[in-house]
């Protein structure tokens, strides 16, 4: 009753005014007969009396606690919370006042976001020999080039390419990754730097581009819009060479194929050396580049999706990235050749339809590895004209298949997976590399893409599909009676991973739709 007088202001001998009118005079007389507190509110006033009491009792309410302000923290403290935060928000915080602007100018706060941000593990204090301090290195280099770390597809025509932008150190470099010599599909990649951008005076940053043998010189780098930018030479004099386009090609070849023209002795495949030679040495004085993404991964994949090496046939060895799709995988071209051109998908696997290999005396037949892949290929194409909307999107966003065709069931299947089986090519077909896994899990129906020259006449094929371990996988292509070796690209990749899954898929999309 005393709290519900208080909040109407009316004295602790009286009701509610609201309640007296509501009230008969009876009810009002008993009403103001009955005492004002109850016991629970009794022991909250004689808390607060308490409390008063030990606030030293000189007035009837607390005094509010001391108010601390931001700007009354030692400066080293300040050092210690500003370097702690994003480096874009540093500027704002700059502006706040006079004694934030001029912590902020603490190196000690930039050499903190370089090395968080970027991963710049060099000593930046040796920075101040040159007069270049590790906020200029943060604002000029490294956050002004942001958006082009990370990987990239040159547009070098059916060619394509891998390109790394990374901070290296106090540089940031674009290194050109390219596969190891033919056939050696297991051996490391070998790159090379394209250009480099630095900082070695306060005004702005250089760009260097590293073409040719004659060391760095004078280059540009334009971002032209989201996830595209592109690089300029502006001193190609640089790229040649004293022996003229002769030297040039030799060198080419000596550092592209690892071998000289001599010892090429098939013509074919010297006619798609010249002629790559040739096209992409157009685009030594400027070059386009589109970011691609690694493809994300789940724990129901058949093995971690990523970047490989394959080889194929006479146009040497090149780069896939396989991805999932719930009841489909895929394996898409990075560098590419004029038949099936970069962007485009080499393989797809259908993980809906596994095959079951014969003997390994059987499976030296062809024709006995071709009769059960055409059996699964009718059993496929019935399947699509009796449900079409099956096939929709590639069935994507769907989960891992529970069932798979020609394969026994539960613990047999389980057994299948663990245990490998032997595997050897069937005889007639042919291999870049004989130096191929001789066991293998599983195999599963799949369809390769060919074309004539140009990309003429593209077909997809059918094919088999066949998971060595978890770096290495192949290809058997049935119409071409070849045989395709991939292997894992073993290196760590920074600011490569797709924001969402279907930023993934949408980059797919354009980088096929380039070569369509």
């Amino acid at each position: 009753m005393a709290v519900c007088a208080r909040l109407c202001g009316v004295g602790p001998s009286r009701g509610c005014r609201r309640r007296q009118q509501r009230r008969g005079p009876a009810e009002t007389e008993a009403a103001d007969s009955e005492p004002d507190t109850d016991l629970e509110e009794e022991r909250i006033e004689a808390g607060a009396a308490a409390l008063c009491g030990e606030w030293g009792g000189r007035s009837a309410s607390p005094s509010p606690p001391p108010r601390c302000s931001l700007l009354e923290l030692p400066p080293e403290l300040l050092v210690e919370i500003f370097a702690s935060l994003p480096g874009t928000d540093l500027p704002s915080l700059a502006q706040v006042c006079t004694k934030f602007c001029r912590i902020l100018h603490n190196d000690t706060i930039w050499r903190r976001r370089c090395r968080e941000e970027y991963g710049v593990c060099e000593n930046l204090r040796k920075l101040e020999i040159t007069g270049v301090s590790c906020r200029d290195v943060y604002a000029k280099l490294l956050h002004r080039y942001r958006h082009i770390l990370g990987l990239w597809q040159p547009d070098i025509g059916p060619y394509g390419g891998l390109l790394n932008v990374v901070v290296d150190g106090l540089f940031i470099i674009g290194w050109m990754y390219l596969p190891p010599h033919d056939p050696h599909v297991d051996d490391p990649m070998r790159f090379k730097p394209l250009f480099r951008i630095h900082l070695m005076e306060r005004k702005s940053a250089t760009v260097e581009c590293m073409y040719g043998h004659r060391g760095p010189h004078n280059g540009h780098i334009q971002i032209v819009k989201k996830d595209e930018f592109s690089t300029k030479c502006n001193q190609t004099e640089h790229h040649r060479m004293s022996g003229g386009r002769q030297e040039e090609f030799r060198t080419w070849l000596r550092e592209e194929w690892g071998r000289t023209l001599e010892d090429i002795f098939h013509e074919h495949m010297q006619e798609l050396i010249l002629m790559k030679f040739i096209y992409t040495s157009q685009y030594d004085n400027c070059l386009t580049y589109r970011r691609i993404y690694l493809p994300p991964s789940h724990p129901d994949d058949l093995i971690k999706p990523g970047l490989f090496k394959g080889t194929y046939g006479s146009h040497g060895l090149e780069i896939v990235m396989l991805s999932f799709h719930g009841k489909h995988a895929r394996a898409t071209k990075i560098t590419g050749d004029p038949n099936i051109p970069a962007g485009q998908q080499t393989v797809e696997i259908d993980l809906m339809h596994r095959i079951q290999l014969p003997d390994v005396e059987n499976l030296c037949n062809f024709n006995e590895l071709s009769r059960i892949v055409l059996e699964v290929h009718e059993q496929v194409r019935q399947e699509q004209q009796q449900q079409p909307e099956d096939r929709t999107e590639d069935d994507e966003g769907a989960g891992p298949p529970t069932e798979k065709v020609g394969e026994p069931r539960n613990e047999e299947a389980a057994a299948l997976k663990e245990e490998p089986v032997q595997f050897v090519l069937p005889v007639g077909v042919s291999s870049r590399n004989e130096n191929y896994p001789r066991t293998c899990r599983m195999c599963f129906y799949g369809t390769g893409l060919i074309a004539g020259h140009g990309f003429t006449s593209p077909e997809r094929t059918p094919g088999v599909f066949i998971l060595f371990d978890d770096d290495r996988f192949g290809f058997i292509w049935l119409e071409l009676k070849s045989f395709s070796l991939y292997s894992r690209v073993q290196a760590t990749f920074r600011n490569a991973d797709a924001p969402s899954p279907q930023a993934f898929e949408e980059m797919l999309k354009n980088i096929q739709s380039l070569t369509s």
